[in-house]
């Protein structure tokens, strides 16, 4: 038996990362390599993609297709579980767009209630 309060808090830990799912949304509907990735999230350090990237192998939600080229060249995709998931993201984006008004409330409340939440890390 698990832990685990919950059985969403499995898949919560797979989306746990605040680049998961972003990646997740770019592979959903094609290979791509590493530097596919870094150009559609130019946001992310090539470092914590790379951390991402890993998690989210080592969980079996993407796949990692090394080709013994030269240069080598590395290949992402969604495994069954990321596809998968999938349909989890697109409901959690349509959530976000239906109700962003009543998100940005909840964001300035919490804000002004911690309004320094990065000195405690």
């Amino acid at each position: 038996m698990s832990s685990l309060p919950c059985p969403a808090y499995r898949v919560l830990r797979l989306l746990a990362g605040k680049w998961k799912p972003a990646i997740l949304f770019h592979l959903r509907a094609q290979t791509l390599r590493f530097g596919d990735l870094r150009r559609s999230l130019p946001e992310v350090s090539q470092k914590v993609l790379t951390a991402q990237l890993k998690e989210l192998e080592s969980d079996g939600v993407i796949i990692r297709t090394l080709y013994p080229d030269v240069p080598p060249r590395v290949e992402y995709s969604l495994s069954p579980l990321g596809v998968a998931l999938i349909p989890l993201l697109q409901q959690m984006h349509d959530f976000a767009l239906s109700h962003g008004d009543l998100l940005a409330l909840s964001e300035a409340e919490a804000a002004r209630a911690d309004p320094h939440p990065a000195e405690r890390r």
